[in-house]
């Protein structure tokens, strides 16, 4: 194996590790490291590429995402619910009000954007083409 290849590898695994975590931790996008890591792993293993696509969770995501930039719905509900976690702890652990504030501000103008951008479904991304 090369040193790309390699290197490609391990941002993979790391990308895919941090995606892991981010399913748990508010205010750590799992979907940015988990495209990230099929990414990698597209220009280092087609076997990990394909593991990582036929995953029973992240598979579908990756696969509606590539194909039709379709973010769930299901994931911007968890998306929401994070960033308001995340929001909580912050409120109650940073001690600027203003900090607080701005971090919801820029929170609520992403999940806006997210929510606006892109179809939650199959049936939405079929409605947005005929329109």
């Amino acid at each position: 194996m090369n040193i790309k290849k390699a290197l490609w590898l391990t941002l993979g695994f790391l990308s895919l590790g941090v995606a892991y975590v981010g399913l748990v931790t508010p205010g750590l996008p799992f979907s940015h490291f988990l495209v990230f890591a099929a990414y990698c792993f597209a220009k280092s293993s087609k076997k990990m590429h394909d593991w990582l696509y036929n995953h029973k969770h992240f598979g579908p995501f990756l696969t509606g995402w590539r194909d039709k930039r379709i973010f769930p719905t299901r994931a911007k509900y968890l998306m929401v619910v994070m960033m308001t976690s995340s929001l909580i702890i912050s409120w109650f652990t940073v001690g600027s009000v203003e900090l607080v504030v701005g971090l919801g501000f820029v929170m609520a103008v992403s999940a806006w954007w997210c929510w606006v951008k892109f179809p939650g479904s199959e049936a939405e991304w079929q409605a947005k083409q005929s329109a």
